[in-house]
């Protein structure tokens, strides 16, 4: 039998509230735990089978699963390597008889935290229970630390101009609330998913999923049903099982929704519906399924506009747009070049075993005029393949494909006041969709940017193939 319906995680002081998974083939011992349990403020699930609590675990992601050891079916201890296999955050606690206390034991080995003896004292359990997650929460917070650490340190971002500093310290305000939505804008390549990754990591929900969507690669149905999910033959295709959704998969995580502009209208609708309610139906579905999830947006759209024209909802935007973040285009923070291409070097150093050290003055002068269309994304790319191709310990222009004559020639077009930043875009887009013979994927690539971007500025710059 089983007892779970669907997820419903509610918060506690910290924002969310130790999910306990009790996993026997006795009915009489899971009711008994569950009630005892969520007595003491736990939010309970119960299983009588492994399999099912195999696909159960990594759709919800409990806390702690307490497991019997003897099952018919998957065994208790194939269930616990399944789990460590899965996560090794999760906590599982084994009940076992006596004839089988040797295995449980043994089952320590396997990453075990405890094994209780049936027949239990509720108040024995409880007391390795709290044991169990205050462990965990101890082990948690250690690792938050270290990410937050490695974060605060530069390792994982480099902000140099005043302008990016000044995005980090609103970040780290806005990551304190764990539940505010937050909407990130910017041009393709500034850094929308490494600041949606940065609030995450911030914040209480850093434990749990950091889910990313980009909304702009899927089509309209495939993209409700992957969020959402679907029940058995709600559409041709269906599996007879049903899928459960990535926002089932993200509970008490966070979401990332990618080019949320991109979003059509009817989906549009389904998710203001989750930032309001915090709950949904599953495609073909008749049951509100409940969700705790905290939800970042980016966008390189003027959303104001697409308001204005009709495309995006207005009350999904301002919704969306709780905590705001703009993050302004690289060639509007020129201070942060030159820092990010040595960053760059150093990793593609050692992932090419290269030893590029030396970045001549010029190639420096190139770099930091140069407009970079595709931002921060296509700085990498061309670092990446100048530091392949070198066969020296010095940056070359010939690698960089950005000549010195380019740079001048931008440079000069700068100055000329019939000229404009969209007018060096088409121009050096045109140069890369000629280099690589109008391969898209390739040229999107080199650009920085993702083929739906790609096609989007070949249409608006009316861009031909010769």
């Amino acid at each position: 039998m089983n007892d779970v319906k669907s997820v419903n995680n509610t918060e506690s002081q910290d924002g969310v509230k130790p999910v306990i998974l009790v996993v026997d083939d006795e009915e009489t011992i899971r009711f008994c735990l569950k009630e005892a349990l969520e007595v003491e403020g736990y939010k309970v699930h119960t299983e009588d089978n492994g399999e099912n609590s195999l696909r159960l675990i990594k759709k919800m992601i409990p806390d702690l699963v307490i497991l019997d050891l003897k099952m018919p079916g998957m065994n208790g201890l194939d269930l616990l390597r399944e789990i460590k296999s899965y996560d090794q955050n999760i906590l599982v606690i084994l009940l076992t008889g006596h004839a089988s206390v040797d295995s449980a034991v043994n089952a320590m080995k396997d990453g075990a935290f405890d094994y209780l003896e049936k027949p239990f004292k509720m108040g024995r359990i409880k007391l390795v229970i709290e044991k169990a997650l205050s462990t965990q929460s101890l082990m948690r917070e250690v690792s938050r630390l270290r990410a937050k650490a490695n974060i605060a340190g530069g390792v994982n971002i480099v902000a140099v101009s005043q302008e990016m500093k000044k995005v980090f310290e609103h970040v780290k305000i806005i990551a304190q609330s764990p539940s505010s939505t937050v909407l990130i804008q910017g041009e393709s390549g500034t850094g929308k998913e490494l600041i949606a990754n940065y609030v995450h990591m911030m914040s209480a929900r850093s434990k749990y999923r950091f889910m990313e969507v980009n909304c702009a690669a899927l089509t309209e149905n495939l993209l409700e049903s992957e969020l959402f999910g679907y029940e058995k033959g709600s559409f041709t295709g269906a599996s007879v099982a049903g899928k459960a959704g990535l926002f089932e998969a993200t509970q008490r995580g966070t979401m990332f929704l990618d080019e949320i502009g991109e979003m059509s209208l009817p989906l549009q609708a389904k998710l203001l519906r989750v930032l309001q309610e915090r709950k949904f139906k599953r495609v073909g579905g008749v049951d509100d399924i409940n969700v705790d999830v905290r939800i970042v947006a980016s966008t390189n759209r003027d959303l104001e506009e697409e308001v204005k024209k009709g495309t995006f909802r207005k009350d999904l935007f301002y919704r969306l747009r709780v905590l705001p973040v703009y993050l302004c285009a690289l060639r509007e923070r020129k201070d942060d070049i030159l820092p990010l291409v040595k960053h760059y070097i150093h990793n593609f150093n050692k992932e090419f075993n290269k030893d590029v050290n030396d970045i001549p003055s010029e190639i420096e002068g190139i770099l930091k005029n140069y407009d970079w269309p595709g931002n921060v994304r296509e700085l990498k790319n061309v670092v990446e393949r100048a530091v392949l191709l070198s066969n020296s310990s010095t940056l070359s222009a010939e690698h960089l494909l950005l000549s010195t004559e380019a740079g001048s020639k931008e440079r000069a077009e700068d100055d000329d006041a019939d000229q404009s930043i969209a007018t060096v875009e088409k121009h050096h887009i045109t140069e890369v969709l000629n280099e690589t013979s109008w391969r898209m994927t390739k040229a999107a690539k080199l650009l920085g940017i993702n083929r739906t971007t790609l096609y989007n500025k070949i249409k608006h710059y009316s861009i031909k193939q010769e």
